[in-house]
C-alpha cells in the first residue's frame, strides 16, 4: 500500500507506484506542518485496518507521521543533505532509534547522516540508491528525429544538454562557460539546450549573450515528462554542486546517452565507470570533457551504460539490495 499525505488522486501516479492499493489523504503541504494531527490519525487507522510488516516513509515528515501513528519498524528514505543539522530532528529520531532504519539515497547522502548521529550503529544508516524502472522508462522513449522535431532542434546537429532546475546549486553558469571554451573544437552545429525553469533563467541568458554563445544555446524552459525526449541529445552534462543523487542521470543513461558530471555529492557514485566526471567548477575540465565526448561520438557503448543501469539501479536490483539490509531481514525474521 502506498500512502500520499499530500496531493489529489492521480491516476499517473498510481501507475507510477507499483503499489496494490493506493491511497491520497489530500493535505496541502501547509496542512502537514507542525505535529500533523490529522494526518497522524489516518495513518493510525489505515495501519489498525491492515496487518503491516514495516512502513517505508520518504523524507521527514512521512517518517514522523509513521513514527507518531504507528508502532511498526520504520525505514525513513533521506534525499537531501541537511535533514539531521537541526537538534530537534536529531532528538525525533534518537527517541525511536530501536524501530528506525534511515536510508540514505546515496553513500555521499548516508555519511553525512551518519556525522550528525555519530552515536547510531552503522547498519541503521544504510545506503538504497534511488531506482527507476527500466524497461517502462526506455518504452516510453520517443525517437531522435520525433524527439528532434518535438523540441524544435535541427536533425544534424550535435546536442549537449542538460536538464534541471535553474538554480545556483545547478552551476548552469559552468555549463555555458565551458561550451563556450569547448567551441573552436566542437563542429559549427554543435547545440547546449538547458531544460528547466527556475530562478536564474534571465541571469543565465544574459551570461550566453555576454559569452557571444547565445545563439548556440537553447533554453527550453519547463518540457512536461522532459524523459520520453533524451534521445534529442548527444551528450547529458550534469555540472551540480554536491547533488545528493541526481535521479535525471539515470534517465540520461536509459536514453543511452554517455554522461558528464560534476565530481561531487552522488552524481558521481551513478556515473562511475560508465561516463566521465569533472572537478566541480572546473571550465577548462568540462571543456575538455565536452570536446572528447565529440570526439567519441561514434564509439559509444549504449548497451554498456544500460546494463550498468540494470546492474545498480534497476527495481530487481534495488529490491535485492533492500531485503539484504541486515535491519530488515532481523525484523521479518520476528
Amino acid at each position: 500500500m502506498t500512502v500520499y499525505l499530500t496531493g489529489d488522486h492521480d491516476d499517473a501516479v498510481v501507475r507510477g507506484s507499483a503499489s496494490d492499493e493506493v491511497i491520497f489523504l489530500g493535505y496541502k503541504s501547509k496542512q502537514v506542518r507542525g505535529l500533523k494531527l490529522g494526518a497522524i490519525k489516518q495513518i493510525k487507522s489505515i495501519v489498525n485496518s491492515k496487518q503491516f510488516l514495516f512502513c517505508i516513509a520518504h523524507r521527514a515528515k512521512p517518517t514522523y507521521v509513521a513514527l507518531l501513528a504507528t508502532h511498526l519498524p520504520v525505514v525513513s528514505v533521506r534525499h537531501n543533505y541537511g535533514d539531521f543539522g537541526r537538534y530537534s530532528r536529531r532528538l525525533m529520531v534518537n527517541l525511536f532509534r530501536k524501530r528506525l532504519l534511515l536510508l540514505g539515497v546515496s553513500d555521499s547522502v548516508r555519511d553525512e547522516i551518519r556525522a550528525h548521529l555519530p552515536d547510531w550503529p552503522v547498519h541503521q544508516i544504510e545506503t538504497l540508491y534511488n531506482r527507476i524502472d527500466v524497461d517502462a522508462t526506455t518504452s516510453a522513449l520517443v525517437s531522435k528525429n520525433e524527439a528532434r522535431k518535438y523540441l524544435d532542434l535541427p536533425p544534424d546537429a550535435w546536442v549537449i544538454a542538460n536538464v534541471g532546475r535553474l538554480h545556483h546549486d545547478k552551476d548552469q553558469a559552468t555549463l555555458l562557460r565551458g561550451f563556450k571554451q569547448a567551441q573552436p573544437s566542437l563542429p559549427a552545429n554543435s547545440l547546449l539546450v538547458v531544460m528547466g525553469q527556475g530562478p536564474l533563467e534571465a541571469s543565465l541568458k544574459q551570461l550566453a549573450q555576454d559569452l557571444g554563445i547565445a545563439s548556440s544555446v537553447i533554453f527550453t524552459g519547463n518540457v512536461p515528462n522532459a524523459k520520453r525526449y533524451f534521445k534529442a541529445f548527444d551528450v547529458f552534462a550534469l555540472t551540480s554542486d554536491h547533488e545528493p543523487f541526481g535521479m535525471v542521470l539515470l534517465e540520461a543513461m536509459a536514453a543511452g546517452l554517455p554522461i558528464i558530471c560534476s565530481d561531487c555529492g552522488g552524481g558521481r557514485e551513478v556515473v562511475r565507470d560508465t561516463g566521465r566526471l569533472f572537478p566541480f567548477g572546473d571550465v577548462q575540465a568540462l571543456a575538455l570533457a565536452l570536446v572528447e565526448a565529440y570526439e567519441n561520438k561514434n564509439n559509444v557503448d549504449q548497451l554498456a551504460i544500460l546494463a550498468a543501469l540494470e546492474q545498480s539501479f534497476s527495481d530487481d536490483a534495488v529490491r535485492k539490495k533492500f531485503f539484504e539490509l541486515s535491519f530488515i531481514k532481523r525484523f521479518l525474521s520476528n
